[in-house]
């Protein structure tokens, strides 16, 4: 086997233009890591803006972008049991996905669901793993309540849409297409809003008010979120595509016990995110199996095109998952 692989690295914080396609050694696994023949590598937001220079990577991971990987385990670390070279895996990645190879931690992999390509299995572990942990664990989403979902039609939305809906909520979303808002009602949204046209405040609060809010917008959706929730409601914050600061009235939090809560995945500790997959792996992996819910993508390109994926994600005319082919 070559020591050396191909991948793409960021030459210098920019536009899409300045990942480049480069050399470099074959990462060999540390204690509880696995390395991966990546497959795909999925595209998502966070790997944009570490290449503006917006985003930096935790101490010790890749400085390679790539969030998520599937494909085949090639070497194994020391104390790793669950997993043996040759097994087929997807991941949930510290960084270095858009690469040949790539070490995770071992307890961050998952199988790849019955009857799923690898191109779809690239799509899940970055995006089921944030809905999981913000959605369900931290929003405490139950079945018969409102949820409202920002960016219904990104691969974090069309995953939440579809994992509400199989346990029982009210899903609602916002997106800037018709297109859009049809692809939402497909998955199972009860009512898709479309932003450019609708407000989405009076149509919620003319549902009783969301029970809880998943928001990736940020900026001048703060308050309005905090006006669409019902009592007692839930805001969940995963990004802030229009910024993080913004003048708010927490009187009203207050009088109405409004819960204002949010995280980030990738800084969190190897031991919560392997939490986090042991759940998805007994709540959700029978699911994707079933063929009870799926990834839903958009496109493909190569690995050395990782600049022209960039350009279609920051498009935002994409629906769904946007994925690399490595090998």
């Amino acid at each position: 086997m070559t020591q050396d692989m191909r991948v793409i690295e960021i030459a210098q914080p920019g536009g899409p233009e300045v990942l480049t396609p480069a050399q470099r050694d074959i990462p060999a696994p540390k204690a509880g890591e696995v390395v991966i023949r990546v497959a795909y590598a999925g595209v998502n937001r966070p790997d944009a803006l570490q290449r503006a220079g917006l985003y930096n990577p935790p101490p010790g991971a890749s400085d390679l972008p790539g969030l998520e990987a599937s494909g085949e385990i090639s070497a194994v670390g020391e104390g790793v049991s669950e997993w043996k070279v040759g097994d087929q895996v997807c991941a949930l990645l510290p960084g270095g996905g858009y690469a040949e190879y790539v070490a995770t931690p071992a307890a961050h992999c998952l199988s790849i669901p019955d009857g799923m390509s690898m191109d779809q299995a690239a799509c899940l572990p970055e995006t089921f793993f944030t809905v999981w942990s913000n959605v369900f664990q931290r929003g405490g989403l139950q079945a018969g309540e409102r949820f409202l979902i920002h960016g219904g039609s990104s691969g974090i939305g069309t995953t939440a849409i579809q994992l509400a809906r199989h346990f029982g909520a009210r899903v609602f979303v916002t997106a800037g297409s018709e297109d859009k808002c049809a692809a939402c009602i497909d998955l199972g949204a009860e009512r898709a809003i479309n932003y450019r046209d609708e407000d989405f405040v009076e149509v919620v609060r003319a549902e009783g008010g969301a029970n809880l809010i998943l928001d990736m917008v940020g900026g001048s959706y703060l308050p309005r979120n905090v006006k669409s929730l019902a009592d007692d409601g839930r805001l969940v914050q995963i990004a802030f595509l229009q910024g993080p600061k913004v003048e708010l009235n927490f009187a009203q939090v207050m009088m109405r016990r409004l819960t204002i809560t949010g995280s980030t995945l990738r800084p969190q500790s190897d031991l919560a995110k392997a939490r986090i997959a042991v759940e998805l792996r007994e709540k959700v992996w029978p699911l994707l199996s079933a063929g009870q819910i799926k990834p839903v993508m958009d496109s493909e390109f190569a690995l050395d095109e990782a600049s022209q994926a960039h350009a279609r994600m920051e498009s935002s005319g994409h629906i769904g998952k946007i994925v690399l082919k490595v090998s």
